[in-house]
């Protein structure tokens, strides 16, 4: 049973139950909280005047400030489950990293670009988001979704990290070439939309370094304190929930931000939520499909280098063995002899004791 598994059990459930059983009643019914939490946020938007102006008044960014605290809370304890210690397994993982980045900055814009064009032709502001949605990568909901799902708490990290910089990078660059140059190739409306570089600076790193630097600082300071075992047995437990919390109230603010929005324009909404939803199925599914594929050649590769590495031993041992020959003068000459012939008859004679002369045989 993994680490990760043994951290949401439920500790007077048998590990013999069904997954479902041995999950604490938060992520039992995830789904249900969820769906309550937007619809809750929708009730908000629509019934309480002036709150999205409100929420929106206070920013970090360009981000609300209820919003920001919320990603936070998301991310802060699963940041704190990952151990720092075992990233350069995830960073020496060559394969890993390029199939993330082509996934994220060539399959993604490109399919979200596709979408957003086939599903809503007649509707340039919708249809620019989407090119720029397709374009954002999102970092507290693969963290959520990964822990969530018993992942590679090191190798989410260590992606989300890299793909954040790579966002900081390339963002300006890939949306002036899906909203300008790719449309005046296709012969194809083109739309025009500032990039500010300053504030996905200032979003990367307070959202994603505040967050890290939490985990790590306290993993650290409770391994040194305590131990590792209290700390992945008895602390992570007590915080595991407040990434939950912070999922479920962020949905919430979300939802209120645009609740008067959403019930006011439900036919434009529902067309939006066509391609959005089409692109997260292409992309897990491929995604899936592909980390199957990379795990199985991972491990083919790894019995490769394994029988490779016995066929090197072997050779660097029969290499030794004739330097030894070498050195000690060439050996008795050994014939084969069948089994069934018995053991080979004594030579007659004596033996020539060391310092003396031969001896004849009479």
């Amino acid at each position: 049973m993994s680490d990760a598994v043994r951290e949401t059990a439920r500790p007077e459930t048998s590990l013999q139950a069904p997954v479902l059983q041995r999950l604490p009643t938060l992520d039992r019914f995830l789904p249900v909280w969820i769906i309550v939490a937007m619809a809750v946020g929708l009730g908000l938007g629509r019934l309480v005047p002036g709150l999205d102006d409100a929420l929106d008044a206070v920013r970090v960014g360009d981000v609300s400030l209820p919003i920001a605290v919320g990603l936070l809370l998301m991310m802060y304890p699963v940041l704190a489950k990952v151990r720092y210690s075992e990233l350069d397994r995830v960073t020496g993982d060559r394969k890993l990293l390029g199939a993330s980045l082509a996934l994220n900055w060539l399959v993604g814009p490109a399919l979200m670009f596709a979408l957003a064009w086939l599903l809503l032709p007649d509707l340039p502001e919708y249809r620019t988001g989407l090119v720029i949605v397709g374009l954002a990568r999102c970092i507290a909901m693969v963290l959520i979704w990964n822990d969530l799902s018993c992942g590679d708490r090191e190798a989410a990290a260590v992606l989300v990290a890299i793909n954040s910089v790579f966002q900081i990078v390339a963002f300006a660059a890939l949306g002036w070439c899906y909203l300008q140059v790719l449309p005046g190739w296709l012969s194809l409306s083109t739309t025009s939309a500032e990039f500010s570089l300053w504030a996905i600076v200032v979003s990367v790193l307070v959202f994603l370094g505040i967050p890290l630097l939490a985990g790590f600082l306290t993993r650290m300071i409770g391994e040194r304190a305590r131990g590792r075992s209290w700390y992945e047995s008895r602390f992570l437990p007590k915080i595991g929930p407040v990434a939950l919390y912070g999922l479920l109230f962020t949905i919430v603010m979300l939802f209120a931000l645009q609740g008067d929005a959403i019930t006011s324009q439900p036919w434009d909404v529902a067309r939006l939520a066509l391609p959005l939803l089409a692109y997260f199925a292409l992309m897990f599914g491929g995604s899936f499909a592909l980390g199957v594929r990379l795990h199985l050649w991972l491990r083919e590769d790894r019995h490769a280098r394994l029988h490779r590495g016995g066929q090197q031993l072997r050779a660097r041992h029969r290499r030794s063995h004739r330097h030894l020959r070498g050195h000690l003068g060439p050996g008795p000459r050994r014939r084969g002899r069948p089994a069934d012939r018995g053991p080979r008859p004594r030579r007659p004679g004596l033996r020539r004791p060391v310092g003396r002369p031969a001896l004849v045989p009479r």
